[in-house]
């Protein structure tokens, strides 16, 4: 028969010492030790002992590690010094059978590289880095979703499949929709701005998609992105919910993560605020200092990006960028009609987030649309709405598989997605 579990491992304590429980999980480590066996049970809340004795140590046969089985026993002391409570097994069931060998290590004791862990994500799940990657992961997103509402942020979500290029731009993915081309959004721009007329403030948290054949760690086709966009707004407002949004994760984390932080060995230190503003002008004149060949009104390589993360380390705002750099949608500055108001959030030489304040009058859109060589009757469902009378507002987004990257230390997004999808990987 198949037991109802009762207990996860972490609810043993003393007060059950000397009763039946039932546990379920997956057999980490199966020593046979003459009359008896020692079991190491693992699930997803921790790890015990499992004593097997007498007539059902006897019959215990062959037991794969990695099998997951139900153990009805009772709860006793241990003198084990990795254990703080074991279980007296009464009766053992294999609930599903784990092949000899198995494709990847969960333990950890032989090595796997990424892509034959991300081919079997699954198993994957059961090392326990890995496991405390995606609970921090979870965490974050409650961090996120809580902070953003206190901050008077309503949740929304946006369509996925669109009927034109959200922002203009080329790194669509099409696909047919009953005799019609569709695609698939690469940001919940327009949208999340056409909602500040009624909700004021909103945010999203979902996956966008984005056809760039870029082989590096920082980039994946579809992403998680975290969106907001207020209304009565300027982008120096939205820059210090963003910088209070991250500071108020890293400290939730931080504090509340104890052993998921020692799990992935790396203790999360959270950053002091304000984060620096470092301008678009600025960055030009310390890359000429550094010998670079650039020009204002140039975009910021890669390269250059390396040299302004190491004069400025750890998170800073880089702002007012080239009005002709940034999308259709970006405001001028009015004692610079050539600078926008805008910026991104960079931690070092990676970009986090971008965002600014947005052109609320219509007659402006339009013709910033066509000055950008857009066609504005391809945006009449969205230019409609400024005629409904549209409040100032200002937004930003900024991509969560990037921003677990900075909280735990790594460099290479794809440890931090579990099923990522690139321009060399669509399975599993």
């Amino acid at each position: 028969m198949v037991f109802v579990k009762t207990h996860d491992i972490s609810e043993l304590n003393e007060e059950l010492i000397g009763k039946e429980v039932v546990l379920g999980g997956w057999i980490e480590d199966l020593r046979k030790l003459g009359k008896m066996s020692f079991i190491t049970l693992r699930d997803v809340s921790g790890i015990s002992q499992i004593i097997v004795k007498g007539e059902l140590n006897d019959n215990l046969g062959e037991i794969n590690r990695q099998s997951v089985v139900s153990i009805r026993g009772i709860v006793q002391e241990t003198k084990a010094r990795d254990f703080a409570f074991e279980v007296k097994a009464e009766e053992i069931e294999v609930l599903g059978k784990a092949i000899h060998p198995l494709p990847v290590d969960p333990i950890g004791r032989l090595e796997s590289n990424i892509d034959t862990r991300l081919n079997h994500r699954a198993l994957d799940m059961r090392n326990q880095k890995t496991a405390s990657i995606f609970k921090l992961r979870h965490h974050v997103l409650q961090s996120l979703r809580k902070t953003l509402a206190e901050k008077k942020f309503l949740e929304i979500t946006t369509p996925k499949i669109i009927g034109s290029a959200s922002e203009g731009g080329a790194d669509l993915f099409s696909l047919e929709y009953f005799g019609k081309t569709a695609y698939l959004a690469q940001s919940p721009q327009l949208y999340k701005e056409q909602m500040t007329i009624g909700l004021e403030r909103v945010f999203e948290i979902s996956n966008f998609y984005r056809a760039e054949n870029s082989h590096t760690g920082r980039h994946l086709t579809e992403f998680t992105s975290i969106d907001i966009e207020a209304a009565f707004m300027d982008y120096e407002d939205v820059m210090n919910v963003l910088e209070a949004l991250v500071i108020a994760v890293y400290k939730d984390i931080s504090e509340n993560c104890k052993a998921e932080q020692e799990s992935i060995e790396h203790k999360i230190e959270v950053p002091s605020g304000p984060f620096q503003r470092v301008t678009y002008t600025q960055c030009i004149e310390e890359l000429k200092k550094a010998g670079e060949q650039v020009e204002f009104g140039d975009d910021l390589l890669d390269s250059h990006l390396r040299i302004i993360g190491e004069n400025h380390p750890g998170f800073y705002f880089l702002t007012d960028w080239p009005m002709k750099l940034k999308p259709f949608y970006i405001r001028e500055k009015d004692d610079d009609p050539t600078l926008s108001r805008s910026f991104d959030l960079q931690y070092g030489f990676l970009e986090l987030s971008s965002g600014g304040t947005r052109l609320h009058n219509p007659e402006m859109l339009k013709e910033r649309l066509k000055e950008q060589g857009l066609d504005p009757t391809q945006f009449a469902d969205h230019l409609k709405t400024f005629d409904w009378g549209m409040p100032p507002h200002s937004g930003w987004g900024m991509g969560l598989d990037r921003l677990m990257t900075t909280l735990i230390g790594i460099d290479n997004v794809r440890e931090v997605v579990l099923y990522p999808r690139d321009p060399d990987r669509l399975s599993p």
